[in-house]
């Protein structure tokens, strides 16, 4: 189940950027953050993509949304200019932001690539 996420819970699962200068993810495993706004349609078509990886990938890794309008705040602390974005969050490395609405077998190889886990 993909979870929303407001400034307060992106600073205790993700990443507190107000208190660390340098990129230090706070999540247990890997997540996906994606950046989307309800007005958009490729946003839309994304949705239950993630939330058909979020439940093939339970327990691996996270995925978490955050609207872009309610947030504006998280949205310009990552530079995000188009929606849909996604920023992949791996464990003890930099994350790595992807635009666009994806397709699942690009967003696959990407958890597998870059969050280094399998289902």
């Amino acid at each position: 189940m993909t979870e929303n996420l407001n400034k307060e819970t992106f600073f205790k699962k993700v990443f507190n950027y107000e208190e660390n200068k340098e990129w230090k993810f706070e999540g247990e495993i890997p997540a996906i953050i994606d950046f989307y706004a309800d007005w958009c349609g490729p946003c839309k078509a994304l949705a239950p993509v993630l939330e058909e990886l979020s439940n093939e990938y339970e327990g691996k890794i996270n995925i978490y949304k955050i609207d872009t309008e309610a947030d504006q705040e998280l949205s310009a602390a990552f530079g995000i200019r188009s929606i849909p974005s996604m920023l992949f969050c791996p464990v003890g490395e930099d994350p790595q932001m992807a635009h666009g609405a994806l397709p699942k077998k690009q967003i696959e190889q990407i958890i597998a690539d870059v969050l280094k886990v399998e289902k």
